[in-house]
């Protein structure tokens, strides 16, 4: 044996001794997990969801959506976000023989489980991983979609999705338009989770959906709960375009709904007027909605009689431009928030069109509440995203000024 090995064999075993010594010292820390000694979700936790007045708990609720009349008289299943997804994918997989999913270890199901069955079910030659090669899982798909096939691909989280870049935004957006119109990827659906857990830091909590909102030739979607998730999903796999739906991860869980089990569509490029109000137009998307929701209620507190409406976009690319200034025009008020950075964010756009559209109607400065123009921090999570109480002082500027 040599004294390398030794060393080796030496540092190891010291290490490990070491370790265990911590461990029998180390002070219990009396948390939500303490008892059940298993760790926090990896997909984190959003108190509020689950009393939240846009989660659809019952078969009526859930059903009493028009934009859901075709599957109006069938049953309904309790689902969570990321059953909600898989449920899309086995019915995109069983209607479309040319369908399939792939990924990094999407045929063990998922690093969130969305996969989860899938393989077993279709067969690995439609349900199969893929080398870590974001670059190369958005090339291949590209390549499937080019040849009339749908490809449903999952790049495993959206801060990851940056190597695959100029895949999707030179190849893909551009593939119709450059061959006029002769050839398309319109099959390409790249779905990826997004947004913050409470633990995922720099390299997993982004919100990249402006990056590709400036891109020609790609549509961009963030669902907001099962049913919404489920529909948009199935919607964005059949567009004939290419598109990237963007999956707010701690939603997962956490968001839970009657969905009904059979096939239906919600429509691509259509916001949701969730609340209907007359003093201020408040428009977010995916998580940030229950975080209005209930900065909305804080502000309701402080100036009672406020009426606000609260708009979801679910697609930002396309927006639903017609929506938001009907109703800017009718309220005169706008805020919009949203987990990415200020600067450049999907608010600015949306601000300069309202602007432009609405510009004499408006009674006060657009407000927009997002997080700070810094890398996403781990420890300050908490102090960077836009979270209730910096989202209802944006309302009371803004129903003040």
């Amino acid at each position: 044996m040599s004294i390398a090995t030794l060393r080796t064999s030496y540092l190891a075993a010291s290490l490990a001794s070491v370790s265990r010594s911590m461990l029998k010292q180390q002070v219990p820390i009396k948390s939500q997990y303490a008892a059940t000694n298993s760790p926090p979700p990896p997909e984190g936790f959003m108190p509020g969801v689950a009393n939240s007045k846009f989660i659809r708990n019952t078969h009526h609720e859930a059903l009493r959506n028009p934009e859901l009349a075709g599957v109006a008289n069938g049953e309904t299943k309790k689902m969570n976000t990321f059953q909600a997804i898989n449920d899309a994918m086995s019915i995109a997989l069983a209607t479309d023989d040319t369908a399939c999913v792939f990924g990094e270890d999407v045929a063990f199901g998922g690093v969130f489980r969305c996969t989860m069955g899938l393989a077993e079910m279709f067969g690995r030659d439609r349900v199969f991983n893929t080398p870590l090669s974001e670059q190369g899982i958005a090339g291949f798909g590209i390549g499937m979609a080019a040849m009339g096939s749908t490809a449903i691909a999952e790049i495993q989280f959206a801060d990851y999705i940056f190597p695959a870049f100029d895949q999707l935004v030179n190849e893909a957006a551009k593939y119709r338009y450059r061959s006029g119109g002769e050839f398309d990827v319109g099959g390409l659906c790249i779905r990826t989770p997004c947004g913050a857990v409470g633990h995922g830091g720099h390299y997993h909590s982004q919100s990249p959906e402006a990056y590709f909102a400036h891109t020609p030739g790609l549509k961009v979607v963030i669902p907001r709960s099962p049913i919404q998730a489920k529909g948009l999903l199935l919607a964005s796999v059949r567009d004939r375009n290419p598109v990237i739906f963007m999956e707010p991860k701690i939603l997962y869980r956490a968001a839970v709904e009657m969905v009904p089990v059979g096939d239906y569509e919600l429509p691509l490029g259509k916001a949701e007027i969730l609340t209907q109000g007359k003093d201020l137009t408040v428009v977010g998307w995916g998580a940030q909605l229950y975080v209005l929701e209930n900065a909305i209620q804080l502000a309701q507190k402080k100036m009672p009689g406020l009426s606000v409406e609260l708009i979801d976009l679910r697609s930002i690319l396309p927006w639903d431009v017609e929506t938001v200034c009907n109703s800017v025009n009718k309220t005169g008020r706008l805020l919009i928030a949203h987990e990415a950075p200020k600067t450049q964010g999907f608010a600015a756009e949306i601000a300069t069109t309202v602007m432009e559209r609405c510009f004499l109607r408006l009674e006060a400065p657009i407000q927009r509440l997002c997080s700070y123009d810094t890398p996403f921090p781990l420890i300050f999570e908490k102090f960077h995203v836009p979270d209730m109480i910096r989202c209802a002082e944006g309302i009371e500027r803004a129903m003040k000024f």
